[in-house]
């Protein structure tokens, strides 16, 4: 028997087919039992290399349909059921025995001008075989792609030569892993050589256009993201990856090759997250992309990982603060240019602190990047190389939100990716502008527990750099087209209240008519959140007409506010002094007992309007800019004040040496301040009514 390769299926076929077994010659004579030399079925198989020659029979009364393979001590010859069948047959065998002749021509190249001829003999060959299958143009690519990574010291002519000779079989075919790597080498080395744009080009299409899956193929998506790099290296880069954009969506609205776009997005984030993946193996010691490739280094190599976890603090420490107090552990913070992430211990680490974004405890890339709403900024210092490649691919989704086919396969791709501030800000904007609901509605969190961009972008969330002006524009696409129902209120009253009242208080019309909606649907059940509703909207012209107009529909709203004012008040994080002043000014407050400006912007300037609380006895400025001037005015006033919170607030002893004259006083927290252990000493006894007071991480503690 004889392995044949038969094209077009390539399947390897063991077939038992009747053969001489002695030298067959023209002119042989046949006896009365058959041909005169032995016939039956071959004992041993005849190797591809071991083929001297192919022949068609062509003598007169030769049999029929019969192939005549010369091999060293003799001739076999191969009877195939029809024509067709035979020149299969035989179009296959010439073509593997050319194959095995260049693949020992190849493996031992001595001069490459040599070896540069037989390459495009060898492309030739591939082109004009009658065979139809891709291994007909793979099989060329593969043993150039072997002959390039066993020879690493060649010249970039010879690279440019060799790329320029495969060129005609990457038409129609992916390179070999390994070919892809000598590309990606070439596009970093020679980014302006015009092999780039004339022979990469076509390639990058054709991946982008057919690739089903780069999880099976990395390579290939490596080389789309050098191509596109080197694109951007040339004289007005990124028009040139406009124009190579475009080129890819087609001329008409709509593009006809439904796989570029998501091979794009693929591609693109892949290149954003390799920007930050030295600042993410930096903090939690994973293998890299490259160790990844190379073959990840040993464990016992890697130092032991410590858990990143961020800084979500709740505002509303009045409710929260004991359990806090306790639960608070001393921390390293771990600062790169302007993020600021804390680093724990192993041995430190409570999993009630843990605040992680996925299902495990190893953090990801969007881990890294988010912070605490203390922070006014979240950048990452990156190299000259990373911000050049982030800019790219930053600009490239761009351009892929701006065309409209795009934008709802675009939005449910980017749904679960919420990168933070200026990485997605426009693209996002161009969600929340889009009236189709498939788009706008991916807007909103993907899962329970998962925050999504109306979740990042509303003030105070840790993407929100605006002062609330791209959330207040995803509120109002979402109200004013297919969630303005009950259902949508109550999951703005539940989780989005404080900055829909931080923006209706700055005169933004879409929260006013939220609000307004929210009282007109009884929303809210709480009075007290019920009267700083109310205090909020009559705080604006536009808020005090609408409201007015409400209340002549509802008499109960005007009967709630003549009882008086709340008893209980927090203002939104991120608020500052005048929104304070604003609020406090639209209404009555006589019965405020309880406020909290935790996480908000608010200075010692803000204690000329909060001594006109007569009522207060529990006021939270926790984590804000209150300083030594504004406790001094507090202490004159204020002395039926009976909860004080402090915490991580810049005030020091001049200023807390005031609180000595508020008697009242039950509970001070001044954890994380200037605090000396003379000044704690001399409160403890001037303090007679102290019974609860946090000191930790001051000279006192």
């Amino acid at each position: 028997f004889i392995y044949i390769q038969c094209f077009p299926k390539m399947l390897v076929l063991k077939l038992l087919i009747k053969a001489t077994l002695r030298q067959l010659q023209p002119g042989h004579e046949k006896s009365r039992h058959g041909w005169s030399a032995p016939t039956g079925y071959m004992e041993n198989s005849v190797s591809y290399s071991a083929i001297e020659d192919v022949q068609l029979l062509s003598w007169e009364n030769a049999p029929k349909y019969c192939l005549q393979l010369t091999i060293p001590g003799g001739t076999v010859l191969l009877q195939a059921a029809n024509s067709y069948l035979r020149d299969q047959w035989f179009h296959s065998l010439q073509w593997k025995k050319k194959i095995y002749k260049y693949k020992k021509v190849l493996s031992n190249p001595s001069r490459w001008e040599v070896v540069l001829k037989e390459i495009r003999t060898l492309v030739d060959m591939a082109l004009t075989s009658p065979l139809q299958d891709d291994s007909i143009n793979q099989a060329p690519l593969e043993i150039v792609s072997k002959l390039l990574s066993e020879n690493t010291n060649l010249t970039t002519q010879e690279h440019e030569n060799i790329i320029v000779a495969i060129a005609p079989l990457l038409e129609n075919n992916h390179p070999p892993p390994d070919l892809c790597e000598f590309f990606c080498k070439h596009c970093r080395e020679r980014p302006r050589s015009m092999v780039v744009i004339e022979v990469f080009t076509p390639v990058v299409q054709r991946i982008l256009k057919h690739n089903m899956d780069f999880g099976k193929c990395p390579r290939l998506r490596l080389f789309t993201q050098e191509y596109i790099l080197a694109l951007n290296e040339l004289n007005a880069g990124m028009e040139v990856v406009k124009k190579f954009i475009q080129s890819m969506h087609g001329p008409t609205g709509h593009c006809p090759h439904p796989r570029v776009l998501p091979n794009l997005v693929a591609v693109c984030l892949a290149a954003i997250y390799s920007c930050y993946e030295e600042f993410i193996n930096s903090r939690d010691n994973s293998p890299s992309l490259k160790e990844i490739r190379n073959g990840c280094q040993q464990p016992c190599d890697r130092k032991p990982t410590l858990p990143l976890r961020l800084l979500h603090p709740s505002p509303d420490l009045v409710s929260q603060e004991a359990t806090l107090s306790e639960a608070r552990l001393k921390s390293v913070v771990v600062a790169s240019s302007e993020i600021h992430v804390e680093v724990e211990p192993a041995s430190t680490a409570k999993p009630a602190l843990t605040a992680s974004a996925g299902d495990d405890n190893e953090p990801n890339l969007i881990d890294c990047l988010m912070v605490s709403p203390a922070c006014s900024t979240m950048s990452i210092e990156l190299g000259p190389q990373a911000d050049r490649t982030l800019g790219c691919y930053v600009e490239i989704l761009k351009l892929l939100s701006d065309y409209d086919d795009w934008r709802p396969s675009l939005a449910s791709l980017l749904q679960p990716i919420p990168f933070p501030k200026e990485e997605l800000k426009y693209v996002i904007q161009r969600f929340a502008e889009d009236p189709r609901q498939e788009v706008h509605s991916c807007l909103l969190s993907v899962r329970a527990g998962k925050d999504g961009w109306f979740q990042l972008y509303s003030p105070g969330g840790v993407a929100c750099d605006d002062d609330g002006e791209l959330f207040a524009s995803m509120v109002h696409i979402l109200m004013g087209s297919c969630y303005k129902t009950k259902k949508f209120l109550l999951s703005l009253a539940e989780n989005k209240l404080g900055p829909c009242m931080l923006l209706a208080l700055r005169g933004n019309q879409t929260m006013v008519e939220i609000l307004c909606l929210m009282l007109e649907y009884n929303i809210i059940d709480n009075n007290d959140t019920q009267l700083q509703i109310i205090s909020t909207l009559e705080s604006t012209g536009a808020g005090k007409r609408m409201y007015e107009q409400l209340c002549d529909r509802q008499r109960e709203l005007k009967e709630l506010q003549r009882k008086g004012g709340p008893t209980r008040l927090t203002l939104p994080s991120k608020s500052t002094d005048a929104d304070l002043a604003r609020l406090l000014s639209s209404g009555s407050f006589g019965n405020l007992e309880n406020l909290s400006l935790a996480f908000t912007n608010v200075t010692s300037a803000c204690a000329e309007h909060l001594i006109k609380l007569p009522s207060l006895k529990q006021l939270n400025l926790w984590s804000t800019q209150f300083g030594d001037a504004g406790l001094r005015l507090l202490s004159e006033h204020l002395t039926m004040l009976q909860v004080l919170n402090l915490c991580e607030t810049p005030v020091t002893d001049a200023g807390l040496l005031a609180l000595s004259s508020m008697k009242s006083l039950c509970s001070l927290n001044m954890n994380s301040t200037k605090l000396s252990a003379d000044t704690y000493e001399d409160l403890k006894a001037k303090l007679p009514n102290l019974k609860e007071v946090d000191v930790r991480y001051t000279e006192a503690w």
